[in-house]
């Protein structure tokens, strides 16, 4: 089982081998040979396409008789790409990831399923024991409404989709009881997280009651947009004696011009505001970000 890309990635590939280990298969180690071998694509840039072809072939050639099945971002949004390499036997879509046990066993193919833009609720994979890592990566949300113009991730992941309260929680404290002490929580796009529920709970009311599982030592957040960095929430952050004081706020471009052609939500003047209420209130504070290099400007008409 290989993942590349995020820690979306790296948590659901975690859960896919523990649904393989529930049903009785053994997780091969490297350097062993495999019968079933699963790839978790990404493709979030075309090296990451590249990188994702590059190891299917070479993972068939290590396991010439293994059924290679092939999953994630690459195969969402590219599976007439993928259907071209005849090393693959069997393409799954995100929104199946849980389903992958009873599909592999019954080499069905992904024809009939639905379409990720018609999921509505956040797929369960269950409770998620198997991790090598001191620290479990915890998916809580999936999906993004943004459409930035040069992401690819909403027809990959589909809608925002946030997980039950209750479900995250369970899924924490059995993880602390196997002696794990930090938890990262992740997402797609982790701010939205709460939006799709019809009540008012939010990223932070998560956050304020994985605070109180007993055992816990440690919460990290993954990737966070600039604006849910108000006054209000780092107040409630502040808080919460576990939260690790490091942020991560994607800020891609510190041109304003440029924010507005990538359909970000926020101008520099946010962003620098909402460092600046970080720095206010956590002590020793790590902040780090993204940057998108060499963004293209609007195409210009020839005469």
């Amino acid at each position: 089982m290989l993942h590349y890309g995020c820690k979306v990635n790296q948590y659901e590939t975690n859960a896919m081998i523990q649904k393989f280990i529930e049903n009785g298969y053994n997780i091969a180690h490297e350097g062993e040979k495999s019968d079933i071998c699963v790839i978790n694509t990404c493709t979030v840039t075309n090296m990451a396409d590249k990188k994702s072809r590059q190891i299917i072939r070479h993972i068939k050639q290590l396991n010439e008789n293994a059924l290679i099945v092939v999953t994630g971002c690459y195969a969402q949004v590219n599976k007439e790409s993928l259907e071209k390499i005849k090393e693959i036997n069997l393409i799954i879509p995100n929104n199946e990831k849980q389903n992958i046990v009873s599909i592999v066993e019954n080499k069905l193919n992904s024809d009939n399923t639905k379409p990720i833009e018609e999921e509505k609720e956040f797929a369960e994979f269950g409770k998620i024991t198997y991790t090598e890592k001191t620290r479990a990566v915890i998916k809580v949300q999936d999906g993004c409404n943004n459409f930035c113009s040069y992401c690819i991730i909403p027809y990959a992941k589909g809608r925002v989709r946030s997980r039950k309260l209750e479900n995250v929680i369970a899924e924490i404290k059995e993880i602390v009881e196997k002696g794990i002490k930090e938890v990262v929580i992740t997402g797609i796009h982790v701010a939205s997280y709460g939006k799709d529920f019809k009540n008012d709970i939010r990223l932070i009311d998560l956050l304020e009651e994985i605070n109180q599982i007993e055992g816990l030592k440690r919460i990290r957040l993954g990737s966070l947009e600039p604006k849910i960095i108000t006054e209000d929430f780092v107040k409630r952050l502040k808080k919460l004696d576990k939260i690790c004081n490091h942020f991560h706020l994607s800020l891609q471009s510190g041109c304003d011009e440029t924010l507005k052609r990538m359909n970000r939500k926020y101008t520099t003047e946010e962003f620098e505001k909402g460092v600046e209420i970080l720095r206010n209130n956590f002590q020793d504070v790590a902040l780090t970000t993204d940057i998108i290099v060499g963004f293209p400007r609007r195409n210009r008409r020839r005469i």
